[in-house]
């Protein structure tokens, strides 16, 4: 059986993972809008990854005995500027994800947890590649200039 204390804390990083994914999919729509197909299909593919770390999330409290919830959502910004402006938030944003999912293992520790914090180490791990791939996207995008931002998004519609 899941504590009440873990189980707030599960659903509230469902919200905030609902949140991302919406995050993602505005900024997929403002890439779209801009010509720029292969950063919109990337973001897109990540809101899907964002969407389907909620439900992961929820079933895990749910076959835990525990009850998932979804509270309200805020609404998403809807502008970032420039190509790099655009990862550059997704860099600050995973690694804000990083440093939730961190807090929630704490709790899991606290609450003495171990199935729990043996199932949020998966999202840790995870956590350190989604910021080393957002990482080395605004590297790459720093690097290639305005000019070689086309290269960049054609390989970013390849994921």
């Amino acid at each position: 059986m899941i504590s009440e204390t873990l189980q707030k804390a599960i659903n509230d990083q469902i919200t905030a993972e609902l949140w991302s994914s919406n995050l993602y999919l505005q900024m997929s729509f403002y890439m779209s809008k801009d010509g720029w197909d292969g950063a919109a299909h990337w973001l897109a593919k990540q809101a899907e990854e964002e969407r389907e770390h909620a439900l992961d999330m929820a079933a895990y409290v749910i076959k835990r005995g525990g009850e998932a919830k979804v509270s309200m959502i805020d609404v998403v910004p809807e502008g970032w500027g420039s190509y790099a402006e655009v990862f550059d938030n997704v860099y600050k944003h995973e690694c804000h994800v990083s440093e939730l999912i961190d807090k929630l293992v704490d709790v899991a520790s606290a609450e003495r947890d171990k199935a729990t914090q043996d199932f949020l180490w998966g999202y840790v791990r995870e956590q350190v590649e989604e910021e080393a791939t957002a990482a080395g996207i605004v590297e790459k995008i720093r690097k290639a200039g305005d000019a070689g931002l086309f290269y960049v998004d054609a390989e970013l519609g390849k994921r």
